[in-house]
């Protein structure tokens, strides 16, 4: 096991690109993006000296009491069931927990959560499962809908989409929508479809400055998609392409000229970047646990499914607790603050 330091990212950085079980979360380059956690990576070699499993792990500090959270989204990169590099890479997390004064260790790997025998070898090793009921409730989605690509030409992914996804992509074409990747010049119209978007389905939008230190940090790794009608963008996304898989990550649409299918268009415009680059999915990410007709998401898990994919159910958050009454008093002390938060929402309108 050892921990490295900055001179050392690119070694860890060739090994994990190009490691069947990468994540762009699990890049260096992703500490960029989340510049306001502190960052360490913990490697574990074979007897030759190479690398055959790392983590990147993003700390969160608090500062009173004083403590942090240790987390490793969606790693490590490692094989999920070799008990030896696991337990390598967990004193690797026990000596920054020791530094931090951690209250806990989190995990969140792209296993199933029909795994078990991933499930038998972690809890083996001291760490607490949390799935959540509907999907949402872990730091990224448990539900993930993908695309395997298995090495399908355009022409043959394209003839597995289903017949009303198909027509979608067409009327766009008829209407002359284009979409096609842009710059940060186009990152203000970005945020605005961004914020229709979260005024239409209920969510908070992140400020400009974050999604301009994605593309900065990401390079040519992410891309920012925009679709274009008559000339005007009416619907934009972000998406990563990282270690063999690309990843949707944001979308935005306005309100109007929906009825020319933008949205349709451009996600077979990224799938097609994922085709060209030789990836082996391409992941629309969360949807809802709940696929009833009733849920209020189920229109994200309809849009989805027209790409006639694979709904993934993950295994969840694995915590390794460190401090179990401080994590108590953290979590107390966080649910304060959104109760506080909601409070003066409500006071301000």
């Amino acid at each position: 096991m050892e921990i490295l330091n900055p001179r050392q990212y690119q070694e860890y950085e060739e090994f994990v690109s190009h490691h069947p079980r990468s994540e762009i979360t699990q890049s260096t380059k992703w500490h960029k993006v989340k510049s306001n956690w502190d960052n360490a990576v913990v490697v574990s070699r074979d007897a030759q000296g190479k690398i055959i499993g790392g983590a990147s792990v993003l700390i969160r500090k608090v500062s009173f009491p004083p403590t942090a959270l240790l987390y490793c989204p969606r790693g490590p990169v490692c094989d999920p069931y070799d008990k030896e590099v696991l337990a390598d890479l967990k004193k690797g997390f026990d000596l920054l927990a020791k530094k931090h004064r951690a209250y806990s260790f989190k995990m969140d790997p792209d296993i199933l959560e029909s795994d078990e025998r991933f499930f038998s070898l972690v809890t083996g090793m001291g760490f607490t499962q949390f799935l959540g009921e509907g999907g949402f409730e872990t730091i990224q989605a448990r539900f993930n809908y993908r695309l395997y690509l298995d090495g399908r030409s355009e022409d043959e992914v394209f003839a597995a989409l289903t017949q009303k996804t198909r027509y979608n992509i067409r009327v766009a074409m008829k209407h002359k929508v284009t979409a096609k990747p842009v710059g940060k010049e186009y990152l203000d119209d970005f945020v605005r479809l961004m914020q229709t978007t979260g005024e239409r389905d209920g969510f908070t939008v992140r400020p400009r400055s974050y999604f301009e230190k994605m593309l900065d940090a990401l390079g040519k790794n992410v891309r920012l998609y925009m679709a274009f009608y008559e000339g005007q963008p009416v619907s934009g996304a972000i998406t990563s392409n990282y270690g063999g898989k690309t990843c949707y990550i944001y979308g935005a649409s306005d309100n109007a000229h929906r009825n020319v299918m933008p949205n349709y268009l451009i996600q077979w415009e990224m799938i097609r970047w994922a085709i060209q680059t030789g990836c082996s999915v391409y992941d629309f990410q969360g949807v809802s646990g709940n696929l009833t007709e009733e849920d209020h998401l189920y229109g994200l898990y309809r849009f989805k499914k027209g790409f006639n994919g694979t709904l993934d159910a993950l295994a969840g958050e694995f915590d390794y607790f460190y401090r179990p009454t401080m994590a108590k008093l953290v979590d107390k002390a966080i649910d304060l603050n959104e109760t506080l938060r909601g409070l003066r929402r409500k006071l301000s309108k």
